[in-house]
């Protein structure tokens, strides 16, 4: 078998100065995009576009995005589109945050979504949001490596995260946000002292769950991102409360009687607040004042950079050969033991097969070459439960396991890939896939049991060189003279793998 290069050493190991990359964060408040220009590793904005969309508005009791609600964000995303036009693939970034996790219809907005934009969207789990928005933050404040707290609060959900440098350490997403409390609490705009008091309970109680960790780490300064946190910054500032914007427990007091002497969020009077954000404001205060009580803050200050700025470095580690999901996959393998000289060989195997064919079945990009290869580094962590049935142990693991660097649906497409290594395909399993990933899910995973087919020896050396072809749903295997012969369990393996290929109606043909 020959030595293969990885998907990152495939890619062009000189970066273009000027070259231009874009951050979309799809909040559940508000819609971001930043536009920056790369020279020299570091990055110079270009544009930076904003708008209020309050997706989470639009979520009804069942958890169903409203056709109003949807109409908004897409009309959005055709502005934002049409300033991105001509990017190539893999210079834009764009992720949907809470509102998008929990809605039960967000799948068919998906599509219409990426039609409008022209470019991928990706659903980060919390965990991963958490992890973007400090890289953002520590970049824009060029964290040393002392232990800061972040906060960041969204639309559906706050972020807490404690770390050194530019490593976060501690991370969690509560289900509580500046518009799902504001809907909760102050739905008809009262503002009034009970009702205060009930949110700052409500928020209390979800903090209690990091409170007592959180407080035992510790950290030398708190800092705040995002419109809420930089929105009562700017009240504070401006009305005088605090120096220089720095939040304080007695400003956000005064924040809080201001805000219940108004009444209503129509009578908000307050400099430094813009009328569209005084509907979401007093639940965005109950948390922000609810985090400072449980979790002991004594100042914060406030940071300019947050999830989109963190989608930019995460790109550009991407592009400099440093990618989380790299290092999150070795780690998962790790912690599982996995045999890693047996899972290189499956993974090299894999990557001979794919560059024959990815052409041809169209999978020629570099997304699906790591993930080819990182289905193969991690296709046996089901061993640490048993060899019985490991495959589906393998993709519980891998589904279930907070994966920093990966999309929610990268995920699950991984998982998919891994579980159908071997056994009967499920075509199920598939299905539950988007429709842009089901196609080319299902080709690398019959790569990659080919692959582990002919790795099944576990042998430390071999010289075979497969040749493969593929058209549409048709294979062909050229093996050399008589190596069938020489290796009969293979050629058994093979004969039964083309049984189970023809059953999802792929037709393999070997040759030797």
């Amino acid at each position: 078998m020959q030595n293969s290069i990885t998907g990152k050493e495939k890619m062009n190991m000189t970066q273009q100065n000027d070259e231009v990359l874009a951050a979309i964060d799809l909040g559940s408040n508000s819609f971001h995009m930043i536009i920056s220009r790369l020279r020299d590793g570091h990055f110079q904005v270009v544009d930076k576009i904003r708008e209020m969309v309050q997706l989470r508005a639009g979520l009804d009791k069942h958890n169903y995005l409203s056709d109003e609600a949807q109409e908004r964000a897409i009309a959005c995303l055709q502005r934002f589109g049409e300033r991105i036009k001509g990017l190539p693939p893999g210079s834009v970034r764009v992720v949907g945050t809470n509102t998008l996790r929990v809605a039960k219809n967000s799948q068919l907005f998906l599509r219409k979504a990426r039609l409008a934009l022209g470019h991928p969207i990706e659903i980060v789990a919390g965990e991963e949001e958490a992890r973007l928005i400090y890289l953002g933050v520590a970049h824009a404040l060029a964290f040393d490596n002392s232990s800061r707290l972040v906060m960041d609060i969204g639309g559906g959900s706050t972020e807490f995260i404690i770390g050194e440098g530019f490593k976060g350490l501690m991370r969690e997403s509560l289900e509580m946000g500046c518009v799902s409390f504001s809907q909760r609490f102050f739905d008809d705009g009262k503002i009034t002292k009970t009702r205060m008091k009930t949110a700052l309970i409500a928020a209390g109680t979800r903090l209690r769950a990091i409170q007592r960790p959180y407080r035992n780490k510790g950290w030398v300064e708190a800092i705040g991102a995002s419109g809420t946190i930089r929105t009562v910054a700017n009240i504070v500032k401006e009305n005088e409360w605090s120096d220089d914007g720095v939040i304080t427990p007695k400003s956000l007091d005064k924040l809080v009687d201001a805000l219940v002497d108004a009444g209503h969020v129509d009578k908000l009077d307050l400099d430094g607040l813009s009328d569209e954000r005084k509907s979401v404001i007093p639940g965005g205060v109950a948390v922000l004042k609810a985090a400072f009580d449980r979790l002991k803050i004594d100042r914060m200050i406030v940071s300019d950079g947050a999830l989109r700025e963190g989608l930019l470095y995460d790109l550009l580690g991407r592009i400099q050969h440093d990618d989380e999901r790299d290092r999150t996959v070795l780690a998962l393998a790790r912690r599982y033991q996995v045999d890693e000289d047996h899972a290189q060989r499956v993974s090299a195997m894999a990557t001979q097969l794919y560059e024959q064919v990815a052409k041809d079945w169209k999978i020629d990009g570099e997304d699906y070459l790591d993930r080819l290869q990182w289905a193969a580094k991690l296709h046996e962590v089901g061993l640490s439960i048993s060899h019985d049935q490991f495959q589906k142990h393998s993709a519980y693991l891998v589904a279930h396991s907070g994966l920093p660097g990966f999309s929610r649906e990268e995920q699950h497409a991984l998982a998919t890939i891994v579980g159908g290594q071997r056994k009967k395909i499920s075509q199920k399993e598939i299905n539950n896939l988007s429709d842009e990933l089901q196609k080319s899910t299902l080709r690398l995973m019959i790569l990659l049991r080919l692959a582990t087919v002919f790795n099944r020896g576990r042998s430390e050396t071999t010289d075979t060189f497969v040749k493969l072809k593929a058209s549409k749903k048709k294979l062909r295997l050229k093996l050399p003279k008589g190596w069938l012969i020489e290796h009969p369990l293979t050629e058994a393996d093979l004969l039964q793998e083309a049984e189970y290929l023809d059953a999802i109606e792929y037709k393999l043909k070997i040759k030797a």
